[in-house]
Parts: structure tokens; C-alpha cells; sequence
């Protein structure tokens, strides 16, 4: 049973298995770039992923976009970076396990942290939670003759940007999400639509932009209200919300970026403090339960940032905190890589 206070639960026999220095829970870009640093640390290092491969969203949802704000690159597609993240933090050869659910979250007698997944229990001192957003589903467009044609030319996510190639594409969005692939497609597509419900679009500003100086057609504030084909998708019936003027647009393929639902799943059962934005954290991404840290996106901080580069700085920091955790003699911070090479 796993507990709801951080208290030790003695009904849990020690294995033989061999204990972790720490145990990261998530596998993306935060998550790999914790288990490079612990590898900098000397700490036994394992690896904990529900995706069948490593990089999270970006390797999930976008292997073929560009990301723009990964420190150190003007832009780099998605999979390429997840190769370099990957090549990071296995110099140190961690454990990784891929593949792999965490249920429940469990502390010995002596203080050792157990992780029950599907298909192990795994025995660690310390836990670094790196789940992103936990669990994710996109929001399905609602309108009528979406249901029969999912799967015929509307989608969610973006694989391979070769399903594009030469099609007249129709984006849903007003996001980074949406606003990215309306520019990141503009080599494969034959045209390019983008339409959003409101005037004003969340995306990074420089985005916006490039948005506006493209030939993408921008029609805003314009939302789905039908769409139409024998057997595949071949048009979409467009309306202003404003003025309910209507417009029929011939399209190949919709892509719908409206956002995702996330759920971080058995984690809400562990006894940790949650809001509504993740776990809650201290200025040294520690939770309230001894030895469990949260970093990335599912760390709740008085300022949330969900970027690639917070995440990296605060996967470094749960992990020298945790270090400092299982051995008191060990600073905090250990200096600089240049220094330590």
C-alpha cells in the first residue's frame, strides 16, 4: 500500500535488487538531463519511462519540429535533440527503463524508497519526479463530421511531416504548437491555413512574426463548424464568430492544435502536496516527503515556466540537493564541469 505521509512502511520485504543514489521518474528532456548531471555526481542512476523511447513530448507528440529555445541551439528538430540529450546522460551508463509505469511510491523501515511499477520494484534513496504533464490527450475538435473522418485526414499530432506533403493543410490553433507547425510546414504543404478563435494568438512574439511575413493565410476570429468528404476529408466549412459570415475551404488534411488534457495519474496517491499547476516545491525543488524532488514541468513553483531550459536547471538542482541528501558532506554545488574536467 503506498502512503499517504511519508512514513516508512514496514510490510514492504527488502529484495535483493540493488539500491539507486536516485531514481528519475520521466525521461524527457528534464528528466535525461538529471540523469547526465547525477551521472557528473557519482550517484547510481536509474531511469524510469512509461514511453516505449526516450524524449517525452518531443519525441512523442513532434519528433520533426523545430524547438527554438533549447539553450545552445538557434533551432534543432526535436529527435535530433532528444539523440543529444540521450548521448548526454548514458555516458554515465544509468539504468534507463523504458516502457515503464509507476504506480506507487513507497518508504522502508531504514528510509529506502520504493517505486512499484508494472512491471518491477525498484529500490532507490532518492527520487527525482520528472513526468512533464503526466499522462496527455489532445483536445478533440467538436464539430460535426469530425468523429467519422478522424483518421482520414484530421489530426492531433504531427509524426512525420511527409503526411503533408502537397496537401492543403487547415491549422486550428492560436498556441506555439500551432503556430510553429504553420511554419515548420511550409516546405511539405502545398498551402497553408491557419485559423484561430480569437484575434490575438500565445504564441512567442518573434513566431508571430515570422507568422505574419509568411504566405501562410491567417483568418482569425474563425472556428471549425463543419467538415465534409466521401470516406476522407475534403472540405471544411469555416465561420467568423463575430460576424457568422461562412466560408468553404477545399482541404487534404485538418491538424488541430487546441491544447491537451494532462493527468499525472498515480502520482496523486503518493502524499504529495499538489495544485492544480503539479507538485509543490521549495526553492530546492524538494516536495514535502523526505527524498522525493520534482523538476520540469510538473514542479509547481510561485512562477511557472514550462520551458526546456528551467527544466534543466532544475534537474540540476534536485539532483545535487539529492546528493547532498544521502551524503551531508557533499556540497551542494560541486563547482563547474570545466573545473571538475
Amino acid at each position: 500500500m503506498d502512503q499517504t505521509d511519508g512514513a516508512p512502511n514496514p510490510n514492504i520485504a527488502r529484495t535483493g535488487d540493488d539500491i539507486f543514489d536516485v531514481t528519475i521518474i520521466g525521461a524527457g528532456p528534464t528528466g535525461l538531463f538529471g540523469a547526465f548531471y547525477a551521472g557528473m555526481r557519482t550517484m547510481k542512476t536509474k531511469l524510469i519511462d512509461a514511453l516505449p523511447d526516450p524524449g517525452g513530448q518531443l519525441a512523442a507528440l513532434y519528433p520533426e519540429k523545430y524547438i527554438y529555445d533549447a539553450p545552445g541551439f538557434p533551432k534543432i528538430v526535436a529527435k535530433d535533440l532528444v539523440k543529444l540529450l540521450m548521448e548526454q546522460a548514458v555516458q554515465w551508463n544509468p539504468v534507463v527503463c523504458l516502457n515503464e509505469r509507476v504506480q506507487t511510491l513507497d518508504r522502508m523501515e531504514d528510509g529506502t524508497l520504493v517505486l512499484t511499477t508494472d512491471k518491477a520494484k525498484h529500490l532507490t534513496k532518492t527520487v527525482v519526479i520528472c513526468a512533464g504533464v503526466g499522462a496527455f490527450a489532445p483536445n478533440k475538435l467538436n464539430a460535426p463530421g469530425v468523429s467519422e473522418l478522424e483518421g482520414e485526414g484530421i489530426y492531433y499530432f504531427v509524426k512525420g511531416k511527409a503526411a503533408f506533403q502537397g496537401k492543403n493543410l487547415l491549422i486550428v490553433g492560436g498556441g506555439d504548437s500551432a503556430v510553429d507547425w504553420a511554419l515548420n510546414l511550409q516546405d511539405v504543404a502545398k498551402s497553408i491555413t491557419l485559423i484561430h478563435r480569437r484575434d490575438e494568438f500565445r504564441a512567442h512574439e518573434s513566431s508571430i512574426t515570422e507568422l505574419r511575413n509568411s504566405p501562410v493565410t491567417i483568418l482569425t476570429p474563425y472556428e471549425v463548424k463543419q467538415v465534409s468528404g466521401d470516406g476522407k476529408l475534403e472540405q471544411v466549412t469555416l465561420f467568423d464568430n463575430k460576424t457568422k459570415e461562412e466560408m468553404t475551404l477545399d482541404v487534404d488534411a485538418i491538424l488541430v492544435n487546441v491544447g491537451f488534457k494532462a493527468d499525472i495519474g498515480p502520482i496523486r496517491e503518493w502524499g504529495l502536496e499538489l495544485d492544480k499547476r503539479g507538485i509543490l516545491v521549495n526553492n530546492k525543488m524538494e516536495t514535502n516527503l523526505p527524498g522525493v524532488f520534482a523538476a520540469g514541468d510538473i514542479a509547481a513553483e510561485e512562477v511557472k515556466m514550462n520551458l526546456i531550459a528551467t527544466g534543466y536547471g532544475q534537474a540540476a538542482m534536485a539532483v545535487n540537493v539529492a546528493k547532498h541528501y544521502i551524503d551531508p558532506k557533499a556540497s551542494i554545488f560541486p563547482g563547474h564541469s570545466s573545473e571538475k574536467m
